[in-house]
C-alpha cells in the first residue's frame, strides 16, 4: 500500500531518521501522559511515537489516503487518528498534554493560535516550522522579526529555539529551511488589562511598525497618556512586559 503526496496540502514529509530520534528525544526531557501529533502523514515521527510506553496518543490528520495508510501500517493506531483539519478540531484531552510535529508550513501561525485557545492545557509544544516562522515565534524586542506572533505567543509560552533542519532531509525538499522549536507554558503570566486589549494593543502597534507608537496606537489612548517617552519608540522595541503594562493605560 503507497501513498501520495499532496502539495495543495503543502506535505513535506520528515525522511531524515536522525532529525525524527532528535525531535523525540526534544520531546521525551520532559515527562507527559497525554500526547497529540499533528499531521502524521508518512508516519516518520508517528511509528516512534507510538513506542513510548504508558500514555494515550492520539494524531489528527486530514488527508484520507494518509489515515488509510496508517492505519494499515500501524494498526494501533485505529482508533487513535482524529479525521479532521487541525484547525477544526475540539480540545483532544482532558487535562494536560503535548503537542508534537512537522506542522504544515502553509497553515503554520493559525496551528500556533489554535493551540493559544488551549493554554493552560498544552503542557509542551514541540515543532517543525518554516525557519523564518520559528525565528519569528521566539524573536526578543529589538530585532526584525519580533511581530506579533512574537509577543502573542511568548506571553503565554516560554520559547526555545533548538536546531535547524536541512531541505534536503524532506521528500519532496522544500524550497526554505525549517527549525524546530520548543514552547512550554508560562509559570506565572504577566498582568494585563485584559487579553482583548492586550491583543488590540500588540496587533495595533505592528500593523503601522515603522511609526512610533504615538502614532500608531493613538486611537487607544487619551491624549495625556500619549506624553509618555515610552510613546517615542516603535512597536519592535517593546517587550512583552512593555506591551502588558501599558494595556493598563488604554481607554
Amino acid at each position: 500500500m503507497k501513498y501520495t503526496l499532496k502539495k495543495s496540502l503543502g506535505q513535506h514529509f520528515l525522511k531524515d531518521e536522525n532529525i525524527c530520534l532528535d525531535i523525540v528525544a526534544a520531546l521525551k526531557k520532559m515527562p507527559f501522559q497525554q500526547l497529540l501529533e499533528v499531521g502524521p502523514g508518512g508516519g516518520a515521527l508517528t511509528k516512534y511515537l507510538i513506542q513510548i510506553p504508558a500514555i494515550d496518543f492520539k494524531c489528527v490528520e486530514l488527508d484520507q489516503e494518509k489515515v488509510d495508510w496508517l492505519k494499515h501500517t500501524y494498526p494501533v493506531l485505529n482508533d487513535k487518528i482524529i479525521h479532521q483539519s487541525f484547525l477544526d478540531i475540539e480540545c483532544p484531552f482532558e487535562g494536560p498534554f503535548s503537542v508534537v510535529g512537522n506542522f504544515p508550513y502553509n497553515i503554520s501561525s493559525q496551528i500556533l493560535f489554535k493551540i493559544l485557545d488551549w493554554y493552560p492545557q498544552v503542557e509542551q509544544v514541540v515543532g517543525m516550522f518554516q525557519k523564518e516562522v520559528a525565528q519569528r515565534v521566539v524573536a526578543k524586542e529589538g530585532s526584525k522579526v519580533y511581530g506579533v506572533l512574537s509577543v502573542l505567543m511568548q506571553v503565554y509560552f516560554e520559547t526555545e529555539y533548538l536546531f535547524e533542519v536541512h531541505e534536503n532531509s524532506f521528500n519532496p525538499p522544500p524550497k526554505v529551511k525549517s527549525a524546530v522549536i520548543l514552547m512550554k507554558p508560562r509559570k506565572e503570566l504577566v498582568a494585563m488589562k485584559s487579553e482583548r486589549q492586550f491583543k488590540l494593543l500588540v496587533k495595533t502597534a505592528f500593523n503601522q511598525r515603522r511609526k512610533t507608537l504615538r502614532n500608531a496606537v493613538k486611537g487607544l489612548f487619551e491624549p495625556q497618556e500619549l506624553t509618555d517617552p515610552i510613546f517615542d519608540k516603535r512597536a519592535e522595541q517593546l517587550s512583552v512586559q512593555d506591551f502588558a503594562t501599558l494595556s493598563f493605560k488604554m481607554r
